[in-house]
């Protein structure tokens, strides 16, 4: 289960993470939306604590994704030490976002291929 984060703990919340952060921006109603959670939570249950992934829905939440000039969703935004760092396509597989997340951090790309945490 990817855990939801607010405007009001945001920054709290991203910026205490020891990982990096992937963010999905979605609304109710979205089919592209449904589509990426389902593959995120995927994503969260194999990378274990080497990635905190956290979904905004964007209609209670304003301040955050006009930060970001969100204009379509679903929108995928990478945080590392607290700063927003780049956006990730916002479709894919579970292995296409791991493939953008590669040269982030070694383990991540080794619990894809294994199916389970590194070390």
């Amino acid at each position: 289960m990817i855990s939801d984060v607010s405007d009001r703990d945001f920054d709290r919340v991203v910026g205490r993470s020891q990982v990096p952060v992937l963010v999905e921006f979605w609304k109710p109603g979205c089919g592209g939306c449904r589509a990426l959670t389902r593959q995120l939570e995927r994503l969260a249950g194999e990378v274990g604590g080497s990635l905190l992934v956290l979904k905004m829905n964007v209609e209670e939440n304003f301040q955050i994704p006009s930060e970001l000039e969100i204009t379509s969703l679903p929108a995928l935004a990478l945080y590392r030490g607290g700063q927003f760092e780049r956006f990730i396509g916002g479709l894919g597989t579970k292995e296409e976002i791991l493939r953008h997340l590669e040269p982030l951090q070694r383990p991540i790309t080794e619990v894809s291929k294994s199916g389970r945490p590194a070390g």
